[in-house]
């Protein structure tokens, strides 16, 4: 049996690592003469670096950059084994892990430090820079990216404005001159895992604000700030960034991207799974084992489980997902070529006692998922949600 495992992280408690190695070793138990290949995987958010660096052999940077409160922090992130591809996770230096909940405050905080990333990448001769834009603490439009890059943001008397996301009120103008950036040679992609847009009540500041620690009134100010950023980069530059699908991810930083540096956005699972060579290890395999900590009616949104069903079933190969928990909408995955869904949760159990015994709950299940389809009995799985 060629055994293909890729999950995506259970958050909380595993890495897409290391829960790749749980189901691995209940597959194993299983069937010790399978030929077992882990992939770990990510959509974008938590864990994109970890998953490409993997997938590609690469290797990981760290640099020393400004966080998102402006303290200088250590954060990493990956070339891909040719050099030629960096992969660059925002959360690393603007994320929400960085900041205690007592001190987040969209309005100040800023993406300074991913585009401090960003230039270091491209000074170590990348080609292509992959940005996986989950887990921020910022609402700044990617402004402070673009002031890392030399771009300077400009109020009505002609000085540069603070950094962070409140700051943009205060735009008038751009000032592109001084762009270090390399973009004539460097190709950006945003591997993004949401659609919103940048403004509007879909948009990067009602929607994800609060999470951020945004005030109703806040919320109103960054909504405010973004829309009028929005209008200097169409008045500057020629491009309505206010209405990109995903342009609102990172509390804009997307959008920001696509203004400044022209950047492209793609699903982050497709992207990733294109730069893993998931098709064409998974052609010839014969089941495809994927997962993460809950599945629901937003995994059809682009999450991690329904990328790798999309794309193993429609190479023919049987596709079994595990999760922590199944919600409302998870049946609606069969329709994708999903072939059974199982959660790891075998008995009554708290939360905390499943999160802290993740790791023997994949193996477990990863175990008996592999024991039935080996005995050519796939179609007799208890397929939870099933219609």
């Amino acid at each position: 049996m060629r055994l293909i495992i890729a999950p995506d992280s259970f958050k909380g408690s595993l890495s897409a690592s290391q829960a790749a190695a749980a189901m691995a070793a209940g597959a194993l138990q299983a069937d010790p003469d399978a030929e077992v290949i882990k992939l770990p995987l990510a959509d974008g958010g938590e864990g994109t670096v970890d998953a490409l660096v993997s997938a590609t052999g690469g290797t990981f940077v760290t640099q020393r950059v400004c966080g998102p409160l402006g303290e200088e922090v250590d954060a990493t992130y990956g070339l891909s084994g040719d050099g030629q591809t960096a992969f660059v996770e925002m959360a690393a230096a603007a994320g929400s892990g960085l900041v205690p909940p007592e001190k987040r405050d969209p309005l100040l905080t800023t993406t300074y430090g991913v585009g401090e990333l960003m230039l270091a990448a491209a000074g170590r001769g990348a080609r292509t820079i992959v940005v996986g834009v989950g887990g921020s603490a910022t609402n700044d439009g990617g402004a402070g990216t673009a002031q890392a890059l030399g771009v300077r943001l400009l109020d009505s008397r002609g000085r540069d404005i603070p950094r962070g996301g409140g700051a943009l009120e205060r735009l008038e103008t751009l000032d592109l001159s001084g762009l270090r950036f390399p973009k004539d040679r460097v190709k950006v992609l945003v591997a993004c895992d949401v659609d919103n847009p940048l403004v509007g009540p879909a948009g990067a500041s009602c929607v994800y604000g609060p999470q951020k620690g945004a005030t109703p009134d806040m919320v109103e100010k960054l909504e405010r700030a973004l829309g009028g950023y929005a209008q200097v980069i169409h008045r500057n530059l020629g491009k309505d960034v206010s209405g990109i699908p995903g342009g609102g991810a990172a509390g804009g930083l997307a959008a920001g991207l696509a203004a400044f540096l022209d950047a492209e956005m793609k699903p982050g699972i497709e992207l990733i799974l294109d730069l893993a060579g998931f098709d064409a290890l998974a052609g010839d395999a014969d089941l495809v084992l994927t997962g993460e900590g809950r599945i629901d009616a937003q995994t059809l949104r682009g999450k991690t489980v329904m990328g790798v069903t999309r794309r193993a079933s429609a190479l023919g190969v049987t596709v079994v997902a595990l999760a922590g928990c199944i919600g409302a909408g998870a049946e609606d995955l069969y329709a994708s070529g999903l072939a059974a869904m199982l959660s790891v949760i075998d008995c009554p159990m708290t939360e905390a006692d499943a999160m802290r015994n993740a790791p023997d709950l994949l193996r477990r299940t990863a175990r008996a998922v592999a024991a039935v389809f080996r005995a050519g009995h796939v179609d007799s799985l208890s397929l939870q949600g099933r219609g």
